[in-house]
């Protein structure tokens, strides 16, 4: 097995939805055809924040990592946070999700960026193994304000 790791481009669509999908249904999330379209176009707008990247093993797409960067104003530089990284169930314990964070990372440190950051869920106890051996865990505690459920909620 022999893996690259490359940006996305226009031909990987279909692959990239099949595995996209499966990220979402693991976290139990919807995955409507608008959602994917739209992050389809924003991987492929080069004027855009978001970026994909693929891992390949020969013509087969066996990964998919999406970054953007961010401001860091205590540190006066910027970062780079990893959105989504998925590995296909067939695919894991072979290095696959390694080489895409080594790729992810290569990418900030050429940009001279300060760090790579990323969230995982609490319960995927087999990514964080991998995490943990390429990473810190930091002592930080996430929150967020579901606009979307709030205004649901506030019109029923």
């Amino acid at each position: 097995m022999s893996i690259e790791v490359r940006p996305v481009k226009d031909g990987d669509f279909f692959a990239w939805l099949d595995l996209y999908a499966k990220y979402a249904e693991f976290y139990d999330t919807e995955l409507t055809d608008q959602r994917a379209l739209v992050l389809w176009s924003w991987l492929t707008d080069a004027d855009h924040e978001e970026e994909g990247y693929v891992a390949v093993d020969g013509d087969r797409i066996v990964g998919l990592a999406h970054v953007r960067e961010f401001a860091r104003p205590l540190e006066g530089d910027r970062g780079l946070f990893l959105d989504d990284l998925y590995v296909l169930e067939d695919e894991r314990g072979k290095g696959v999700g390694h080489q895409l964070i080594t790729s992810v990372r290569s990418l900030a440190e050429e940009r001279r960026l300060g760090v790579v950051q990323w969230i995982t869920a609490n319960d995927n106890a087999d990514a964080q193994r991998v995490y943990d051996s390429v990473a810190s865990k930091t002592a930080w505690v996430t929150y967020e304000i579901d606009l979307v459920a709030a205004q649901k909620a506030e019109t029923a």
